[in-house]
């Protein structure tokens, strides 16, 4: 009798364990709301609820095609929400699902030599990218007395920054130049001749075109063995070329976390704080100077301040980001906000480049504070 009962007590603990498995899997009950509004970028939702940053899945009632979009604001009973893909085909009082989820971004040492989307899906065809590590898109606060101080020299390899503006493990510096000056190159160059770890590349916002040209002519297979390359081309939503920007900042902090010295190119900011102007000016936030929303500034920072040592005995993450200045003007104002986040910058000059000096580094213009 005594071995009876304990089967009987095993095979309910069996099935207890699976009944608890699936009420953790369960969402509970799910309200659902529909799609009243859409204006230029924005999809307006009511009859649901979900926080900022949230997750939604918009299923058009008639084809049932789903898109995913993420809340991005909120007015009385409505959502705002604004599509990480393209929207054609979508149908007034769709369904709008809360999902639940955040955005997360996918990591890992697979990511190694491979190009991706502002989604972690591959883009150079070398097929699925088989990891499950995730962390947040957003990355964890700093505490800024935890970090270890820039102390070690870092070489980018290029020799006219090495010698005249060395840049130290954990720095963040600008690369302000116009369009032709050779931005492109002197990253390629970086990534290629680096003798950092691993390097990360974000080409955020930039012409399609431009990304086969930089993975193939510039980067090579050399600067690829390395290297994890985040494409979103200017074509992409607003919200998708963002979740590039942050993408390859956490698959960047991911291998700080190892212990490893990371170098982040990130080409470019200007793209970046772009397509939170797009966003911001949707959702009806006041634009100020120049037409960028306060949010944009705010924004700025957030991003930037990730970079940087870690903790004591941990890796570091070395980032170069480009800010475009239009008509080499130097005080546009994302210009000037990243001039006085950033540890540094490098001016590429106009003149230097025109009469066929590279790097065309403007040494006067440039300084690096950690020198």
């Amino acid at each position: 009798m005594g071995g009876l009962e304990h089967n009987r007590n095993r095979i309910w603990q069996q099935r207890l364990a699976r009944c608890q498995e699936r009420v953790g899997e369960h969402r509970g009950l799910v309200v659902e709301g529909k799609l009243t509004r859409m204006v230029g970028l924005t999809l307006e939702a009511v009859g649901c609820r979900a926080a900022i940053g949230g997750q939604c899945e918009v299923i058009n009632n008639s084809s049932g095609d789903r898109i995913e979009a993420e809340v991005v604001g909120f007015s009385g009973e409505s959502l705002y929400l604004m599509p990480t893909e393209d929207i054609r085909g979508l149908e007034q009082e769709a369904r709008v699902v809360p999902t639940g989820r955040v955005c997360e971004a996918v990591v890992g040492d697979h990511l190694l030599g491979r190009v991706i989307d502002g989604a972690g899906r591959p883009l150079d065809g070398k097929g699925p990218i088989h990891t499950a590590e995730r962390r947040p898109l957003t990355g964890r606060r700093f505490n800024p007395l935890s970090r270890t101080p820039i102390r070690e020299p870092l070489d980018v390899g290029v020799r006219a920054i090495n010698a005249l503006l060395s840049v130290g493990r954990g720095q963040r510096l600008g690369l302000f130049a116009g369009s032709g000056v050779g931005k492109s190159v002197l990253l390629g160059m970086m990534t290629r001749y680096t003798n950092a770890d691993i390097t990360v590349v974000g080409l955020i916002g930039e012409r399609g075109r431009e990304v086969k040209e930089f993975v193939q002519n510039i980067l090579g297979e050399a600067g690829m063995a390395r290297a994890v390359v985040v494409a979103v081309p200017a074509d992409n939503p607003p919200l998708r070329r963002m979740h590039g920007a942050m993408l390859a900042t956490s698959i960047a902090e991911h291998f700080r976390d190892q212990g490893r010295q990371v170098l982040l190119l990130m080409d470019s900011l200007t793209r970046f704080a772009q397509a939170q102007r797009e966003i911001a000016l949707a959702i009806h936030e006041p634009p100020a100077t120049k037409g960028y929303p306060p949010s944009v500034f705010a924004k700025l920072p957030q991003l930037v301040e990730r970079a940087g040592n870690g903790d004591r005995g941990g890796g570091s993450i070395t980032a170069f980001y480009t800010v475009l200045a239009e008509g080499d003007d130097q005080n546009d104002p994302i210009a000037d906000a990243a001039r006085a986040i950033l540890d540094g910058h490098v001016v590429l000059s106009r003149q230097l480049a025109d009469s066929g000096h590279y790097p065309a580094i403007d040494i006067e213009a440039s300084v690096s504070r950690a020198m």
